[in-house]
């Protein structure tokens, strides 16, 4: 995926809520939508820019991956990182 970079300070940082409906939407049709496709499929209307801006941050944190054709997965797994955050090895 493109890295944006905030050239304009005057553009919009999403909020948390925004955040969290993108990737439920994207856990929601995980492997199904491309970007366009899943931005039109939002419960509430985000703007292009924001929008990219959430997706590049979850690509980054490794909560979703594109494949080849562009469509985005949700491939974050919480019960496996509960279990990795049990072992002895792990100190959080």
């Amino acid at each position: 995926m493109v890295k944006y970079v905030l050239k304009n300070p005057f553009v919009r940082s999403p909020t948390l809520d925004t955040v969290l409906m993108v990737e439920k939407n994207i856990d929601k049709y995980s492997g199904e939508f491309n970007r366009t496709r899943l931005w039109k499929s939002l419960p509430k209307k985000v703007m292009w820019q924001t929008y990219l801006i959430i997706l590049e941050y979850l690509e980054s944190i490794n909560k979703i991956a594109f494949d080849k054709e562009g469509k985005i997965a949700y491939i974050w797994n919480p019960e496996l990182a509960k279990k990795l955050r049990l072992r002895k090895e792990i100190k959080v």
